[in-house]
């Protein structure tokens, strides 16, 4: 979710030492944007706290950047040297190896029925669940309420209106009217945004690809033809355009609208633009989705441990420790007694959240239990923006999108 600086770090338990009985050995994400907010923090603060309740486990976490964390853990199953937990973004092929505790055999009975149950169910890889939801997040538009009012215009909630809105900022002068960053760095969360606003999806219910779909055809004409064709994306071709890109020119008070997640507020915040947040809309009214995205906890078989581990994680997930990280890095419970604690609170950040926490229950994830998923997302990161540039093809590109996911389903069908 949030790309951080490449900090590495090490953290030893500082409960009892030479006499611990097992030594757990956690590879976390860091979700810090500094040496100051660090996930390193977080997770020396729970290792120590849990160690000083359990002097026969000793928690080593290793913290590595976004860009690094799930080569790292790969590099270590493929040594034959596993971690005993990894906090990363896929869990799939790792499960599809068999080399993943299920949950039902770590945590609590209390414990996973906490778990919020759209959340619990994309932790599934063929009907059990490996995937322990960690952290999320969903989309909402933002619009800066400056241009807006300048412009005369209020937030959509519909395509037309949408498309009105970023004809008047244009009108205005504005550089972005709509941001459609459809570049290689997260192209995968755009379009998944657009596909569920069109009343599609990636997948169907049943979990069959579906990128192809006449409704999936049809949004991608209507963005090439009403928003990009009509010049209403910016300068930069949103084939072009990266996530971080769309995120600092809104930030610079340079676009109209986008699709954000939680980290913009803060971002945005800082400069001092003023934006308001509202639902996605939908082709005729709201979305029938918000996209969620949910980072994952999962626990490896290799070393044992399942009962050290199932216990600490039942620790790592009490209402307390779940709220003070979701706090501190503006995410999403995924547990509903913090969830429900944060919709209750009248803190400032808290209530910032609110928009967000909203949409989560109807929230749609990534296919993130199709072992398949690593490939397509890649594919649609490099092909997607050719469906809306000048004399593209959407229902060509989409067509050779589906086409790929087949295949590379059918080759993980094992």
């Amino acid at each position: 979710m949030v790309s951080a600086l490449g900090m590495t770090a090490v953290l030893g338990g500082c409960g009892s030492t030479g006499s611990s009985d097992v030594t757990l050995r956690l590879v976390a994400a860091d979700y810090g944007d500094s040496a100051a907010n660090s996930s390193k923090k977080y997770w020396a603060t729970l290792a120590e706290e849990y160690e000083s309740t359990h002097s026969n486990v000793k928690v080593e976490v290793s913290v590595y950047s976004w860009n690094d964390v799930d080569r790292k853990v790969k590099e270590m199953v493929d040594a034959g040297h596993a971690p005993d937990l990894a906090q990363i973004g896929a869990y799939a092929d790792y499960a599809a190896a068999g080399k993943l505790y299920p949950v039902s055999d770590l945590l609590s009975i209390r414990t996973q029925a906490d778990f919020l149950s759209q959340l619990s169910d994309a932790g599934q890889w063929k009907h059990t669940q490996y995937g322990i939801p960690f952290a999320a997040s969903t989309r909402v538009l933002f619009y800066n309420k400056t241009l807006f009012a300048k412009a005369g215009i209020t937030p959509p909630t519909t395509w037309d209106e949408l498309a009105a809105d970023a004809a008047a900022l244009k009108e205005k002068g504005v550089k972005y009217p709509y941001a459609l960053p459809l570049g290689p760095e997260e192209a995968q969360a755009e379009t998944m945004q657009w596909l569920l606003s069109g009343g599609s999806g990636y997948t169907d219910d049943v979990g069959t690809y579906t990128i192809d779909s006449a409704q999936n055809a049809e949004t991608f004409t209507w963005l090439k033809d009403d928003l990009v064709g009509k010049d209403l994306t910016g300068p930069v071709a949103p084939g072009k355009l990266n996530r971080a890109d769309a995120f600092a020119a809104f930030s610079d008070g340079q676009v109209g609208m986008l699709n954000g997640h939680p980290t913009l507020i803060q971002q945005a915040a800082k400069k001092g633009v003023k934006f308001g947040m509202v639902p996605m809309p939908g082709r005729t009214g709201t979305a029938r989705a918000s996209m969620g995205v949910t980072d994952w906890m999962m626990a490896f078989r290799q070393n044992g441990h399942a009962d050290q581990i199932g216990d600490f994680l039942d620790f790592v997930y009490t209402e307390k420790n779940v709220l003070a990280f979701s706090r501190t890095y503006g995410l999403l419970p995924v547990t509903g007694s913090a969830s429900n604690t944060m919709s209750a609170s009248g803190a400032a950040a808290d209530k910032a959240l609110h928009p967000f926490l909203d949409q989560l229950p109807t929230s749609e994830q990534y296919p993130v239990g199709k072992t398949s998923w690593a490939s397509v997302s890649a594919a649609v990161k490099k092909n997607i923006g050719q469906a809306v540039a000048p004399g593209g093809s959407p229902s060509g590109i989409l067509t050779r999108l589906q086409a790929t996911a087949m295949a590379a389903d059918s080759s993980n069908a094992g």
